[in-house]
């Protein structure tokens, strides 16, 4: 959809009712959003923040074998968690309609919720430790049948699992790149995939642990990062064939017949410095993409053919389904040697900084889209609430 065609306009009626409009039409179906909620609700946010403090890194529990922390080990370890910029964005965005309380995503939260027992949670927790971490917050909340945004702890883990995912989507028939997991390491001579390869460790988000050396071409390089991601994230490690195509970041946001595309992103790789390896890494992400960068690397809505825009919206709406992402997610996808869009990622916890020169592309999307951060926030919570007709 071309941009110039995809204008959206917000009317805010009241405090009670907000309806959005495409164009000079309604979406077909239902909206997005037809309505606010009758009365305010206790909302609590729960969260990980990014460490601001040496002291924090100190309080790390230390390694038993080789006696350092976490930190010391990977310095993406906290990629994942969220700035006190993007916390305060989140509160204030809340805050326009409902009364809200944070609660930090620690060894305390269960408590804390058990005690507060909110209308409802604004879930951007990440977690910390294991492979289920994502999934920390929405079990507590189960247990505590407390209603959340987002997905369940189920879907969480899945996806956070790669492979898991990749393998219910092959199940599924919807394309991702051929694969297979290594949990030791292990020296490899020969396997069934074909060079070039990206190696990636099998549960982190936010371009954790995928670096320019991620793209291997032979079995020298290969040996040497998969002995790398074993040991420093300890933890599997996926390998897949690289695709070499157009890559696009897809933005959904409702539930079942509701649930709804936003304008598709398109990461330029033809626009990354010449030495830069063509993958959205941890590099990229993190050290050339700054506020104080002029990294616009990125086409918002992409600018794709009606043709390969329905295929793309078709897998991520799949996926979507598939996986039983609820809410809000964000699916990354790229196109294989022959432009057939395969599913890289699935990130049920899409990031949302809010600053635009952050190029944090869930708000990104909503912007192209007609929306404010603000509003944005209110559209999933309120998709939330509608799930638990609390609205």
């Amino acid at each position: 959809m071309r941009k110039k065609n995809f204008k959206t306009i917000l009317k805010l009626v009241d405090l009670k009712h907000i309806i959005i409009i495409f164009g000079k039409k309604k979406l077909k179906g239902k909206n997005i959003l037809s309505k606010t909620f009758n009365h305010r609700l206790n909302v609590a946010l729960t969260y990980n923040v990014k460490p601001e403090s040496e002291a924090f890194y100190a309080d790390l529990s230390p390694n038993q074998t080789d006696g350092t922390t976490q930190i010391e080990r990977a310095i993406d370890t906290f990629a994942e968690w969220d700035t006190r910029e993007t916390i305060n964005a989140l509160e204030a965005a809340l805050k326009v309609f409902h009364d809200v309380e944070l609660i930090e995503a620690t060894d305390e939260a269960f408590i804390k919720l058990k005690e507060s027992k909110p209308d409802i949670v604004f879930n951007i927790a990440e977690g910390l430790n294991g492979i289920s971490r994502e999934s920390q917050i929405p079990a507590m909340l189960d247990m505590l049948n407390i209603p959340y945004t987002g997905s369940d702890a189920l879907t969480l883990g899945i996806c956070l699992d790669k492979s898991r995912a990749k393998e219910i989507l092959t199940y599924h028939r919807i394309p991702n790149a051929k694969f297979f997991v290594i949990d030791k390491y292990q020296t490899l001579s020969n396997h069934a995939l074909k060079f070039p390869l990206i190696i990636k460790p099998v549960s982190e988000g936010s371009s954790k642990g995928i670096f320019g050396s991620s793209l291997v071409k032979n079995y020298d390089k290969l040996n040497a990062e998969l002995e790398r991601v074993i040991n420093e994230y300890k933890q599997p490690a996926l390998i897949e064939e690289y695709l070499p195509g157009r890559e696009f970041t897809v933005a959904v946001i409702g539930n079942d017949d509701e649930a709804r595309i936003l304008p598709i992103i398109e990461i330029r790789y033809d626009e990354f410095p010449d030495d830069v390896e063509h993958l959205y890494s941890y590099e990229a992400k993190w050290i050339l993409d700054t506020k104080e960068s002029d990294f616009n690397v990125f086409d918002c809505p992409a600018n794709i053919d009606r043709e390969l825009e329905k295929q793309i919206k078709e897998i991520a709406l799949k996926t979507y389904k598939v996986l039983r992402c609820k809410d809000w997610s964000r699916i990354d996808i790229r196109l294989d040697k022959n432009n057939v869009p395969n599913i890289i990622e699935v990130n049920p916890l899409p990031g949302i900084m809010p600053d635009p020169n952050e190029n944090s592309s869930f708000p990104k999307a909503a912007r192209a889209a007609g929306l404010d951060y603000n509003q944005m926030i209110q559209t999933v919570l309120h998709a939330a609430a509608k799930r638990y007709n609390l609205s």
